[in-house]
């Protein structure tokens, strides 16, 4: 059996296998989000624009850390998967939304997403070794913690008003 595959069965992976996920999952979002942005209502655009941004900021989080050293050294460092890998991972599959999507569907898709990360980057931070993956984990935790909140605040505004 392959080490990778010995890997999977026994619940650990390695940091560069977490860092090549996180990034696909932040590369996937940038460029769904970019490519709806024409295509939301005038409403919603400025949040779609937003998100974009956003994880084009965690790209390149995720792009700087590959580069440091002290994370170099650590790539092959085996740590344990977190539970919510699965869910995190199909993330990397986006909804065909129309050319017209609807604001509830969008909102329902970026909570999704928001969830998975947070969760995922919560148990990262928590399991990382102390220092700069831990640090980046726990800062993206928190902001997309935050993230579900507000976006939690618009869907009950969208969904109980009939509108943002």
């Amino acid at each position: 059996m392959s080490e990778a595959n010995k890997g999977k069965l026994s619940g650990l992976t390695t940091v560069r296998e977490i860092m090549e996920t996180a990034t696909s999952f932040e590369v996937v979002a940038r460029d769904f989000y970019t490519a709806l942005i024409p295509k939301v209502s005038k409403n919603l655009r400025w949040l779609v624009e937003e998100l974009a941004e956003e994880e084009q900021g965690h790209v390149d989080l995720f792009t700087e850390l590959t580069h440091k050293p002290d994370v170099t050294d650590h790539m092959e460092d085996r740590i344990a998967r977190p539970v919510a890998d699965g869910k995190f991972s199909d993330c990397v599959h986006t909804p065909e939304l129309g050319d017209k999507p609807d604001d509830q569907a969008v909102l329902q898709y970026a909570l999704m997403r928001e969830t998975a990360a947070m969760e995922q980057y919560t148990e990262l931070a928590d399991t990382a070794p102390e220092g700069p993956l831990r640090t980046a984990f726990r800062f993206l935790a928190n902001e997309e913690a935050q993230h579900k909140e507000e976006l939690e605040k618009l869907y009950y505004e969208v969904v109980h008003s009939g509108g943002v």
